[in-house]
């Protein structure tokens, strides 16, 4: 291949680059012996902006707030405000807020925060809210009710976990989709093991 040809493809793929990383950073990590790094990668991240209060919003720093449409979930890279419905937010002590695209990847989240978030802490968390899956309202994450093992399909296709006010809320998708309820202190422990699996990125 010529030196100009060469040249015009390198060019090429970097302008390629933005449109395939979208908003976040794209970033790969790859294992190799002796610190070198031509092997294949062992895992891709998305490292995702966290989004500051407003306060002309007419929100206290700590209240759930609108999902913006350029926000990526840091665990999957996905887009939350796409599917509203699924929609989960974590908001620091500093009024600063990281959006999620499910429960399940809210749970990921808050199991490795600062994997997901680097520099941040799990003790740094003031607020976690989920989208009501009947209403899309926003629901404290610990007052909400988890459906586990339903055939509801939500951005991850499966494992979703769609969240409810109240068992008399939820009674009318657990009736079609089947599934057991579950509390946020019960998943934020220990997730089921179904549930692990589904963690988009390895360790």
């Amino acid at each position: 291949m010529s030196l100009s040809r060469r040249r015009l493809l390198r060019g090429t793929l970097l302008l390629a680059l933005p449109a395939l990383t979208g908003s976040g950073y794209l970033a790969t990590r790859a294992r190799g012996q002796g610190g070198h790094t031509n092997a294949a990668p062992e895992d891709i991240c998305i490292v995702a902006p966290t989004f500051a209060h407003d306060p002309a919003s007419g929100l206290s720093p700590l209240e759930a707030r609108e999902v913006p449409e350029q926000a990526r979930c840091p665990v999957c890279g996905m887009f939350p405000a796409r599917q509203r419905r699924w929609a989960a937010q974590v908001i620091f002590t500093d009024g600063q807020a990281q959006f999620l695209d499910s429960p399940l990847s809210l749970f990921h989240y808050l199991q490795q925060v600062s994997r997901y978030t680097p520099g941040r802490q799990a003790t740094e968390i003031a607020s976690v809210y989920v989208s009501d899956y009947a209403t899309s309202a926003w629901l404290d994450a610990n007052e909400a009710l988890y459906l586990h093992e339903s055939s509801l399909l939500g951005p991850m296709r499966a494992g979703n976990l769609p969240a409810f006010s109240s068992q008399a809320a939820a009674q009318p998708f657990r009736a079609r989709h089947g599934g057991a309820l579950l509390r946020l202190a019960s998943l934020r422990k220990q997730l089921p093991q179904d549930l692990q699996k589904l963690a988009p990125h390895s360790h």
